[in-house]
């Protein structure tokens, strides 16, 4: 299969540049030579110097720009498309969690669905070549056929944040179909490694169980979920820059699953952090929460037709990595 490679004479904006998938989407795409334009708001949801952190790294390059503003911010985003020649959008930015989406729903129609259609509307008029933006595995809801995949209906989210994630896919084939402007939506499962969310479960066992603190296990245990190193995500979204359907198809619009085609069991995953970290967890059962699904599962048949790509980090490797970056994050601020 030839795939075109990535292009860098072109200036790709990221939104939400400071975030995790962000941050290392955008690292790659500067090692490759090409000029990056980082855009975030850099908002509390969980602690800012983690942000600055992985800005940090991204600022060491001299083809790095960076923008501190919010999406909801009409009038910025308009100078900076009319002031700067930009070829490719791929949105991130996004107010993620389904627990906060709980408490603060606000949050998330203000980012997730006026955000997204400030960047639709910049892009219909600035001639962008072609918008990837983040979507979710949320959006599947109380979907019980598995795998999941993108022919499903999605019209049974079970939290906020899965339904202003859905609205975003209707949003952009909406502008696909009236504008022809080329959207590729990527629905993330699960996705963890370096730098990753303090939020997500990884992220928060790994340092209970260093601390030999309780972690909370919700629905006893009993919950599978498909989880996706960061690297396999960033390559997907490489391949799909210039290799989408969306750049060809009519109207120009495409979903893909990015996950790694195979659930792990939620205690097995807790196994494999334990054995990464050389500790045993001390562990707590709580039911279902709010908001929660059993399990996630990506059909990535799409992906592997379409770009010759499927996603193949071992969850044992993967969780490896995390806790080696993270035992030398603790020891470095120590």
């Amino acid at each position: 299969m030839q795939l075109k490679p990535i292009d860098n004479t072109k200036t790709y904006l990221i939104t939400g540049a400071a975030g995790f998938i962000g941050m290392h989407l955008s690292l790659r795409l500067l090692r490759l030579g090409c000029k990056v334009i980082g855009f975030d708001n850099i908002n509390e949801y969980y602690d800012v110097n983690l942000k600055y952190e992985r800005l940090s790294l991204l600022q060491k390059y001299d083809n790095f720009v960076f923008h501190k503003a919010d999406l909801v911010d009409k009038e910025y985003l308009e100078q900076l498309f009319t002031d700067t020649e930009i070829d490719i959008v791929i949105n991130l930015a996004a107010q993620a969690g389904v627990r906060y989406s709980l408490e603060n729903p606000d949050t998330y129609i203000q980012s997730n669905i006026v955000g997204f259609l400030n960047i639709l509307e910049m892009c219909r008029h600035h001639n962008v070549e072609h918008l990837i933006y983040a979507s979710s595995s949320s959006v599947y809801g109380a979907n019980e056929k598995i795998p999941f995949s993108t022919d499903d209906m999605v019209d049974r989210p079970v939290s906020l944040y899965a339904a202003t994630k859905k609205s975003s896919e209707l949003m952009a084939h909406t502008y696909s179909h009236l504008f022809s402007i080329p959207t590729t939506g990527l629905r993330f499962f699960t996705v963890y490694g370096p730098y990753g969310r303090p939020d997500m479960a990884y992220f928060s066992f790994t340092k209970a169980i260093i601390e030999g603190k309780p972690i909370k296990i919700f629905n006893n245990g009993d919950m599978y979920r498909d989880f996706t190193y960061i690297d396999d995500i960033i390559d997907g979204i490489l391949r799909l820059v210039d290799n989408s359907p969306a750049l060809t198809m009519i109207p120009p619009y495409k979903i893909y699953n990015i996950g790694n085609n195979k659930p792990e069991k939620l205690m097995d995953f807790i196994e494999a952090i334990e054995k990464a970290v050389g500790k045993e967890a001390v562990k707590e059962y709580y039911p279902m929460q709010p908001g929660d699904v059993y399990q996630t599962y990506a059909d990535v048949n799409d992906l592997i037709n379409d770009v010759g790509f499927k996603p193949n980090t071992p969850i044992l490797d993967g969780i490896l990595k995390f806790v080696e970056w993270y035992k030398k994050e603790l020891t470095l601020k120590l």
